[in-house]
């Protein structure tokens, strides 16, 4: 998700008399609507948002692949953070009357924020940046409401540790809601014991910019391997990876090891580089979520 800032600028203009005519209402291209895997989900944790859109039966073709916009507003309406993203059916090939539908799953940024929020969203053009008029709660600009949620603190969240193996945590310059931490060859968290059947969602990558060969990923629990799998560079990947109730044993704390294949130190590799860490992969999200 990122963080986006709106400037609104005024403009003036000359009215003609033909400024005084009722302009004609513009026709709805698609109707959006949103669902929400849970309508109450707390910072920092997954959520499962099910996008739709019904291409109304007299829409005209579209002349270019829109982008979906889909921002986060607070109980003031001011804009927390967004989910702009392209559909995976680019919009040229809707056609009327067909419903578009898909899943992504998205990570709550940890905001200071929690409480009652809203999403809005429409289509816009990457070209010009102007919005499409679509059906539904329009709340201005070719923006619709199509769903509430309900923000929790992030204490809600099972007690995790990044315990050995682990770099301190980096942030985007452009965003600082986009964090992630480095592993070395092997990384530990240590979780609170949610003794229920849980999933495990990792988030990775190896950005390939020192290292261009896949790595093995390997996913321990208890002496025993959940998961494994190649890593390719420059691919952005997330897990859910089930886990048993009864692999935490029966301790207050468990622990999953993240083993990778293959490290490299950037200052051995690159002249240019100064940087003396051994690095694995770059982990954005590791979240222990109870299944219940």
């Amino acid at each position: 998700m990122r963080l986006t800032t709106f400037t609104v600028v005024a403009a003036s203009v000359v009215c003609l008399p033909a400024c005084h005519r009722q302009a004609a209402p513009e026709k709805g291209l698609a109707t959006p609507s949103i669902t929400l895997s849970h309508d109450k989900v707390s910072l920092g944790s997954p959520i499962d948002i099910t996008y739709k859109f019904v291409v109304a039966p007299d829409a005209p073709r579209f002349t270019e692949n829109y982008r979906v916009f889909a921002g986060v507003v607070d109980a003031d309406d001011q804009l927390m953070w967004t989910d702009d993203h392209n559909p995976p059916t680019p919009t040229t090939e809707w056609k009327p009357n067909q419903t578009i539908t898909y899943t992504r799953t998205v990570f709550i940024p940890v905001y200071p924020y929690v409480g009652e929020a809203a999403i809005h969203m429409g289509l816009y053009s990457t070209n010009t940046q102007k919005r499409l008029p679509l059906n539904g709660p329009h709340i201005g600009q070719h923006s619709y409401n199509v769903a509430r949620l309900q923000l929790l603190p992030q204490s809600e969240n099972v007690f995790t540790i990044y315990k050995d193996g682990w770099h301190p945590a980096e942030v985007q310059e452009q965003n600082s809601l986009v964090e992630w931490r480095w592993t070395k060859k092997t990384a530990t968290l240590a979780f609170r014991n949610p003794k229920v059947d849980a999933l495990f969602y990792l988030e990775l990558d190896n950005p390939g910019v020192v290292l261009s060969e896949p790595q093995l990923v390997t996913i321990g629990l208890a002496g025993q391997t959940v998961e494994q799998f190649t890593l390719v560079p420059k691919q952005l990947v997330l897990k859910k990876i089930p886990l048993k109730a009864t692999q935490f044993g029966t301790g207050e704390m468990a622990e999953l090891q993240i083993d990778i294949s293959k490290t490299f130190i950037p200052a051995l590799v690159l002249t240019s580089n100064r940087d003396p860490r051994e690095l694995g992969v770059r982990v954005f999200h590791a979240f222990i979520q109870p299944v219940r």
